[in-house]
């Protein structure tokens, strides 16, 4: 290889404008010991996992074990999201009764966006943009859409388009406010249906 090339990689996490959060599928019989949530490809393969180190503090590490994330989930509906030296890279947070229609992000570089389905029925967030007011700014970002890919144990699955806009930083945000969207959703140990 001459020494002006570059070696070619796999593009990272936040170089890909689709990625797919869901529930490592698992036996019906047997006590499961794996990951919480799992990141991949739409293709398949997986690119991080998120492990709970207790029932507020969560870990969104790479397949070689490097920290991507830490999503520290305080109060009733509000995270805060730190890096692997512990500094503030964004935080998430969902007004109102029903938690898991709407929720508002901050970005490490302070952009606002907003994930918001439209009822309960829906299986669809949108991503936007918002003005610190809260008022969309322009159209649609990214989609995220659930699906149940194990109806006997309810294992669910996010699957995460995002706009060429974003930034590897606002994808940071967006990937671990889906897992947000999750714990709320389907907090750890709750087997009640999904919200």
């Amino acid at each position: 290889m001459a020494e002006d090339e570059v070696p070619k990689t796999e593009p990272g996490l936040f170089d890909l404008d689709a990625v797919v959060v869901g529930q490592p599928k698992r036996s019906r019989w047997r006590r499961y010991l794996g990951p919480a949530l799992a990141v991949s490809t739409p293709e398949g393969a997986t690119l991080a996992s998120l492990t709970c180190t207790d029932d507020t503090h969560y870990v969104l590490t790479h397949t070689s074990g490097e920290v991507i994330v830490r999503i520290e989930h305080s109060g009733p509906a509000e995270f805060r999201f730190t890096d692997a030296a512990h500094r503030e890279v964004g935080n998430a947070g969902a007004p109102g009764l029903f938690k898991s229609l709407q929720l508002g992000l901050r970005t490490d570089q302070g952009r606002h966006l907003f994930l918001t389905r439209p009822g309960l029925p829906f299986t669809q967030w949108h991503l936007t943009e918002t003005a610190p007011e809260g008022v969309p700014t322009q159209g649609i970002l990214g989609r995220v859409t659930v699906s149940t890919i194990d109806s006997w144990i309810g294992l669910q699955q996010y699957v995460v388009d995002m706009d060429p806009r974003l930034e590897a930083g606002d994808r940071r945000t967006v990937v671990a406010a889906v897992i947000c969207l999750h714990l709320l959703r389907r907090p750890p140990g709750d087997s009640a249906a999904p919200a």
